[in-house]
């Protein structure tokens, strides 16, 4: 849509990201831990977006997922935007921990035992 009919704000996808589809890192998925990168880096030449992605994540780690729906943009936008905060430093982003594996109980059981018999 274009002219007086386009909504006010609306910007195309790829415009944002430079007409790239493609993140720099293509370890990040919907999962991917998005928070702060050392230090209190400085945000100006940042995009609103990016910088946007950058205050949401000073309180702490937020999913990739939940970075795009702050933000309202599609998930492989937000990756390419991540992306690039990460190669700046702005940002790190890791995989989420993984669960810990179920405990054998009988094992933590003889283990206890035999720490009573040791006293």
């Amino acid at each position: 849509m274009t002219g007086p009919d386009k909504p006010p704000g609306l910007v195309r996808g790829y415009v944002l990201t430079g007409g790239r589809t493609k993140p720099s890192r293509n370890t990040l998925d919907l999962v991917t831990l998005v928070m702060p990168g050392p230090g209190d880096r400085d945000t100006t030449g940042l995009t609103p977006e990016e910088q946007r992605v950058v205050e949401l994540c000073r309180p702490g780690a937020l999913a990739l997922a939940e970075v795009a729906a702050h933000l309202g943009l599609a998930t492989a936008l937000v990756k390419v935007i991540v992306a690039d905060l990460t190669g700046s430093g702005h940002v790190t982003a890791r995989a989420p921990i993984p669960k810990a594996a179920h405990t054998d109980r009988a094992l933590l059981e003889r283990l206890l035992r035999g720490l009573h018999n040791s006293l």
